[in-house]
């Protein structure tokens, strides 16, 4: 998961809104293009092209509007700037897994979940260099739940995020990396005013931090 700072919502979603009347309200199910087309593009934007869960790529032909709060459980926020964000996969299909906002459908537990704008979203949740993602901490529950609701460990996503960490910290470069070295990768894969960020920045981030904690507490660089 990649920590997410909202914007402004798009100023034509806004004025779409606006329109509600005692004839006609405004719904989910009533938005079209081009004010759902935009807003897709904008929150694909505000997430540097990165899928708000997972962290894959993602455009606006792979990808699709997600509620974090489900509007079937939320009526109320299903037209809130703040509780939209782009997951990827834009339709399932029979037979493929699925995983991200598909997987986690209309599930929501206030006390298990983790959601994307939370300042420590991503120190929650840890990597290993097979592409295996664990709570950073054992005994969180809302990590542990967020990973099962989200299928995060399904073989598709293990792969990428094992394929983004070996083509940046191969064993050549690990046997002499500083921790100046690793804080400046975790700096840059930290950036969040980039609307063309890395496949699976938070991973890299995250994983260049580990690094970084194990070596000050060996007491020694990498």
């Amino acid at each position: 998961m990649r920590r997410i700072i909202k914007g402004a919502e798009p100023d034509s979603f806004g004025t779409w809104k606006s329109l509600a009347n005692e004839n006609w309200t405004p719904t989910f199910n009533n938005l079209q293009n081009p004010e759902k087309a935009v807003l897709q593009d904008a929150l694909i934007r505000e997430q540097g092209g990165l899928c708000c869960y997972c962290g894959r790529a993602i455009n606006c032909s792979d990808s699709h509007i997600e509620h974090f709060r489900p509007q079937e459980h939320f009526s109320e926020l299903a037209l809130d700037f703040s509780n939209l964000f782009a997951s990827c996969i834009r339709q399932q299909k029979p037979d493929n897994p699925i995983h991200c906002g598909h997987c986690k459908s209309k599930w929501f537990d206030e006390a298990l979940t983790i959601s994307p704008l939370h300042p420590d979203c991503e120190q929650r949740f840890s990597y290993q260099d097979n592409g295996e993602i664990v709570p950073s901490d054992g005994d969180d529950r809302a990590a542990k739940t967020m990973i099962l609701k989200l299928n995060l460990r399904t073989i598709y996503l293990r792969n990428r995020r094992a394929e983004a960490l070996a083509g940046m910290f191969d064993a050549a470069f690990l046997e002499s990396a500083t921790t100046d070295e690793l804080q400046a990768i975790a700096d840059a894969y930290e950036a969040r005013d980039r609307e063309d960020l890395q496949p699976f920045a938070q991973v890299v981030f995250r994983y260049a931090q580990q690094l970084i904690s194990d070596a000050d507490g060996a007491g020694a660089t990498v």
